[in-house]
């Protein structure tokens, strides 16, 4: 067995903002693991919320000891991207060499398309009515906020796109107060939900809120450990596989989660079809689906994931599974 990682980066489409900053391209990290001449690979995305840099990534994945399975690979790696891609490699390289997808490897049924959000940048009102009136056709829309002027922003995101779905991504940027604030007024507008609207750590306070607007818990949520935590606080559960570190994990976390009585969102960080093709897995019959990686790049990987206007759809074999 043999592993080998590569750092590759995609131009953004347009500049992509959210409460934490801005980015112009995204930077991800391609697994690729050879054994009796199959090849499997997978791709993570390293994300400094969470502590991780590329070097850091890279230097788990090299320090990995060989061989490996997807069982030991649990034990070896915490929870994170660096686990995300080896395991997703592993996934496709069993595949591979028994000759069948992943999807039935892992007992699953054979998946569908699945209607995805499409995710709107962080700006000035103006600026979000026009990105939300270029996306109108779309059925659901996912819109960054992050404090100061989100009442005039989502405004104007309904204003641009009357007929659409929309949830928000607070990404840690409100309080208790804002919430209490803003929620009415997304409830007005027909917002289904809101993201990650306080601090990991510090929402507590969302024991006390009436929560009159569904609450999705993301950077709060990471794998099955996380779902204790949890209790009281939270209605829905996003779930990640840069999170979760890779689709063995994201699988358990859906059925705990599902089994507690939580709502399930399967989500992304900004990567290419190979990121989201294991997460359509994942994404199978879920309340809200937000795969929409690929669409915010300006260039994807070959045999990337199609998209219509409204779905992605499950990636052919020559990508992954």
């Amino acid at each position: 067995m043999k592993i080998s990682v590569e750092k590759d980066v995609f131009p953004m489409a347009r500049v992509f903002t959210i409460a934490r900053g801005s980015r112009t391209e995204a930077v991800v990290l391609r697994v690729e693991i050879e054994q009796d001449g199959y090849t499997g690979q997978g791709e993570c995305v390293p994300y400094a919320r969470y502590d991780e840099t590329v070097e850091s990534v890279i230097a788990q994945i090299e320090g990995l000891e060989l061989p490996l399975s997807r069982k030991t690979l649990q034990n070896a790696l915490p929870a994170g991207a660096a686990r995300n891609a080896v395991d997703c490699a592993l996934w496709d390289l069993e595949a591979k060499q028994k000759g069948i997808p992943v999807w039935q490897l892992a007992g699953l049924e054979e998946p569908g398309p699945e209607v995805t959000a499409y995710t709107l940048s962080l700006d000035t009102p103006e600026k979000m009515q026009e990105q939300a009136a270029e996306n109108s056709y779309r059925p659901l829309l996912k819109t960054k906020l992050g404090g100061e002027g989100d009442i005039a922003r989502i405004e104007a995101v309904r204003r641009g796109a009357p007929d659409a779905r929309i949830i928000v991504d607070a990404n840690e940027g409100w309080t208790p107060e804002v919430y209490k604030e803003m929620a009415p007024v997304l409830v007005r507008l027909g917002v289904e939900m809101v993201e990650q609207p306080l601090p990991a750590g510090e929402d507590d306070a969302l024991l006390e809120i009436e929560r009159i607007l569904p609450v999705c818990a993301d950077e709060s949520c990471h794998d099955c450990s996380s779902l204790l935590g949890l209790k009281g606080k939270y209605d829905m559960v996003n779930i990640k596989l840069d999170k979760t570190g890779g689709l063995t994990e994201a699988l358990a976390l859906k059925k705990q989660a599902a089994d507690a009585g939580y709502k399930i969102m399967v989500g992304c960080m900004v990567g290419s079809s190979l990121a989201m093709a294991p997460a359509m897995l994942v994404a199978q019959n879920t309340a809200v689906v937000d795969l929409d990686g690929p669409l915010l790049l300006a260039t994807d990987r070959p045999h990337g994931l199609k998209y219509d206007d409204e779905k992605a759809y499950p990636p052919v074999k020559e990508l992954w599974g």
